[in-house]
């Protein structure tokens, strides 16, 4: 059932692609305005209300009954939608079956790609889009600037929670239990000389992240490496990863963190799921 759930929740998070259409130039695009219409109504099924009926559908999405009742059933017919035993309109198995075409990362980077490159070309140095796996921060996107640092972080690589900053931004936003558990299980390997070494002082430290809402790495892993690194909520509020920006100690100015911690927020608030 978890497992439906999420690959309905990644077909959802394509239809929300309509949503981007109010911010392009639609001058000199034609738009097929049927299509538009079935993911609007597909993008009002969510997890607090799974089944709706005609006429709620209809005042939902401001379209009359008879034509919300058209798409209804031509969604029925494919499959999108099916109605269930009270007669009420319910996802159906065919966005399932699209679901499970799409991979969680792939749609990852789908959605953050052209903000991580705007965020590169803006702040001038390697942007970095890690998740939580296996108790490690999963590399999953890279966006290098022409300016910027070329560094060796591949995507597709791992690195440790407590000595990276996108680790540690993300462990500050887990739940509390999850968050204790893995810091107990961490191995405190240490990288250079200001490597955190223990769960005690990984937790003070997470604690100032929470307030601040931003990481440092401050030569933590690599010696002449500096990152900062920004969480990304989805909409229940859930940390799903974070963004980093990457640059040699020679170049970064602590005196300007509120200005790459102000290019990187932006970056990430034109992200659509």
């Amino acid at each position: 059932m978890k497992q439906c759930f999420i690959n309905l929740q990644f077909f959802i998070i394509l239809a929300k692609y309509n949503k981007k259409i109010n911010k392009l130039d639609t001058d000199n695009l034609i738009l097929n305005q049927s299509i538009i219409k079935a993911f609007n109504l597909l993008d009002v099924f969510t997890n607090d209300k799974k089944e709706w009926g005609v006429r709620e559908l209809a005042h939902k999405t401001g379209y009359n009954k008879s034509t919300t009742y058209r798409i209804l059933t031509t969604l029925v017919a494919l499959n999108a939608i099916q109605q269930n035993e009270n007669e009420k309109y319910i996802l159906g198995s065919k966005l399932f079956e699209l679901g499970n075409r799409v991979s969680l990362y792939q749609s990852l980077i789908n959605s953050t790609r052209n903000s991580l490159i705007k965020i590169a070309t803006d702040i001038e140095e390697t942007i970095l889009f890690g998740v939580l796996k296996n108790d490690q921060v999963f590399y999953i996107h890279k966006a290098e600037s022409l300016q910027g640092l070329k560094i060796s972080t591949s995507v597709g690589s791992y690195q440790p929670l407590h000595s990276t900053a996108i680790g540690k931004i993300i462990l500050a936003f887990l739940p509390e239990e999850k968050q204790k558990q893995i810091l107990q299980n961490i191995d405190y390997k240490t990288f250079t000389q200001n490597t955190i070494v223990d769960a005690h002082q990984l937790k003070n430290e997470l604690k100032e992240v929470q307030q601040k809402k931003y990481a440092l790495d401050l030569e933590e892993f690599e010696l002449g490496l500096i990152c900062i690194a920004l969480p990304i909520f989805n909409k229940n509020n859930e940390c799903i990863g974070a963004i980093s920006a990457s640059g040699p100690s020679s170049r970064f100015e602590l005196e300007k963190v509120a200005q790459y911690v102000s290019i990187i927020k932006k970056g990430i608030a034109e992200i659509v799921f």
